[in-house]
């Protein structure tokens, strides 16, 4: 077996469609010698339909991560596959639609409260639920975008998203006593079925393809999943903490 991810051991989430980045990350992760676990959630049998798409089919184990018996019960379902995890990959957000498009003066607590759930606290959720199976040089990789900026129609989300990024943070020092590493990859927008919840994602696409120094492909998941599978990887094994922006460039480029 050979590859960067070279006998590692993944559980990777957030697989909806094969045009998400968590499928990339899955497949990528395969085609570099690590063996791939995912979770899923509602439509099990959607999930385990993406995953026949891989280049090995991988199980996939159903996990609602605002749900604590599914969280409690994640690691004996992972060891029904492997003896233990060398990496976890978060890819979930959700928000209701009162959280996005421009309503952030009216949105309800209790729809915030989900988006942060969902989007945020379960970050720390699944990183927990899977700290049983890990061992000193494991890694927890997570997908943000860009939080220090307010953007145009994406409200409630991008609290979500800082939430989540300061979370990654704590992670890491929480975590790095086990010898364990949170890190982030802030991707630029791409046209996944998240994006297309977004009220007004166009703003988006055309703000990225006139400004990116490197220009960006809003169909190309794969860049984003590069950076997960290098962050999961031996090859940085003292970065923790860190937010690594795959966005062609444009989060360094002013107005």
């Amino acid at each position: 077996m050979s590859g960067l991810l070279a006998g590692k051991r993944l559980l990777v989430s957030g697989v909806i469609t094969d045009a998400s980045i968590a499928f990339s990350v899955a497949k990528l992760a395969q085609e570099n010698g690590a063996q791939v676990l995912l979770t899923g959630y509602g439509r099990l049998s959607l999930v385990e339909r993406i995953a026949r798409r891989l280049p090995e089919t991988a199980p996939v184990i159903e996990l609602d991560v605002t749900n604590s018996e599914h969280l409690a019960g994640l690691a004996d379902k992972v060891r029904e596959h492997v003896d233990g995890l060398d990496g976890v990959v978060h890819s979930i957000g959700f928000a209701p639609q009162s959280c996005l498009g421009g309503g952030f003066l009216d949105a309800s607590w209790e729809d915030v409260a989900t988006a942060l759930h969902v989007s945020t606290y379960s970050y720390k959720s699944l990183a927990t639920a899977a700290l049983p199976l890990m061992s000193p040089g494991g890694a927890v990789v997570g997908l943000t975008f860009d939080a220090t900026q307010a953007w145009p129609v994406y409200d409630w989300m991008g609290v979500a998203k800082a939430g989540l990024e300061s979370t990654s943070r704590y992670l890491a020092l929480h975590l790095g006593k086990q010898g364990i590493r949170s890190n982030l990859v802030a991707a630029g927008p791409l046209r996944t079925m998240a994006a297309k919840s977004i009220p007004g994602f166009e703003q988006f696409e055309d703000a990225w393809s006139e400004r990116a120094p490197l220009g960006w492909n809003l169909a190309d998941q794969e860049p984003a999943a590069r950076a997960c599978l290098a962050l999961l990887s031996d090859w940085f094994p003292a970065t923790t903490g860190e937010i690594v922006h795959v966005d062609g460039g444009y989060h360094a480029i002013g107005a």
